[in-house]
């Protein structure tokens, strides 16, 4: 259905909603009913080179577009135990609130995860025929050897340079017209993005012959699952450099001399966090009030990191789980429905007035 896969993207959790300024918003917001031109005039954020791009090429948007849902549940994940956890804000074009407009390491990921989801939807479209303008990789032909002796490409290698080479054209295009530190570093962590799906190609082969005998071999590079990616940018999320712009504005030095330069696969950020604790509309910070927090971990999960101090709350919930389960041969699983008591903690709400004010 057309009009569901222009619109999956709403799928995504729908947390709380706050007005945003225009200026924030992108392409991210991509789930707009209707025909390409139509979409592509009501998508707010987008510039003209992005508009020439979605009008040319509306099968790929579609792809976008479904793209957008899954890097942003990637994101969720990664930060699912953190006081800031991804969240989406209902209705908002920029689909993360404010929070981006801080030049942070939450925005260098965020612009990373983005960007290789671009990489990761066209790569994908282009290999299952969905793309006019793509298809399998055409480099990928005749011979080739490897640290098991020859081989012959067959099958369909991604072509994951194509997916690159459009994201690109297309998520660059905003920040190419801009000149100041924040385009720069945004184009910057764009770059890790795009490189950190590349990183996960790996060969696949099958073989033939008598038995299995592999006298030949037929091979083919395919992307990772995108949860690889994720991985990935999370590690370098948790090492992100800090930086400046050098004197002449035309890159970065590290803020601190102790750390190394950063490289094109390191993400870099110019401001620091904020602490997420309370609910703030001016940083983009919905607050730790109300979330479920980990009573015996001791990770950023836990209810004192997660409440940030001002303790929580206990509730005792009844919920139906699989148990008993016995594997029957063959093959098959048999479970019971057991009903389990549990308690959940969720962090409580700040006592201040001044907290009320800022909400």
């Amino acid at each position: 259905n057309m009009n569901f896969r222009f619109g999956i993207w709403f799928a995504v959790p729908l947390i709380l909603f706050w007005e945003t300024p225009e200026v924030t918003s992108s392409w991210w917001y991509m789930g707009v009913v209707g025909s390409s031109r139509v979409m592509c005039d009501n998508v707010p954020g987008l510039v003209s080179r992005q508009r020439q791009l979605c009008q040319r090429h509306p099968e790929a948007m579609r792809s976008i577009g479904l793209g957008v849902a899954e890097w942003t549940a990637e994101c969720q994940h990664q930060f699912r135990q953190h006081r800031w956890n991804c969240n989406t804000l209902h209705w908002d074009r920029s689909l993360f609130g404010r929070v981006l407009l801080r030049s942070s390491r939450e925005s260098a990921f965020v612009y990373a995860i983005s960007s290789a989801g671009v990489v990761f939807a066209i790569t994908r479209a282009c290999s299952q025929g969905e793309l006019k303008s793509c298809s399998c990789d055409p480099k990928k032909k005749g011979s080739a050897k490897d640290n098991k002796g020859h081989f012959d490409w067959g099958g369909c290698s991604d072509n994951v340079d194509y997916g690159v080479k459009f994201a690109r054209a297309f998520v660059d295009a905003k920040e190419r017209k801009g000149k100041d530190a924040r385009a720069l570093m945004n184009l910057h962590n764009n770059r890790a993005g795009r490189k950190a799906v590349k990183r996960f190609l790996k060969q696949e082969c099958k073989c033939h012959g008598v038995s299995g005998s592999c006298t030949l071999r037929t091979c083919w590079l395919a992307m990772a699952d995108f949860r690889k990616t994720g991985d990935y940018l999370w590690r370098k999320y948790n090492g992100a450099i800090q930086v400046v712009m050098n004197q002449d504005g035309t890159g970065f030095t590290v803020a601190n001399k102790k750390f190394k330069k950063p490289t094109k696969n390191d993400l870099v950020y110019f401001e620091s966090s904020p602490d997420y604790c309370i609910r703030d509309r001016d940083v983009g910070s919905l607050g730790t009030a109300g979330r479920v927090c980990n009573q015996t971990s001791h990770g950023m999960d836990s209810c004192e990191v997660m409440c940030c101090g001002r303790g929580y709350d206990t509730s005792r919930i009844s919920r139906m789980t699989k148990c008993e389960c016995k594997f029957h041969w063959c093959c098959a699983v048999r479970c019971q429905d057991c009903l389990e008591v549990v308690d959940v903690h969720t962090c409580k709400a700040p006592k201040s007035a001044g907290w009320i004010a800022r909400t």
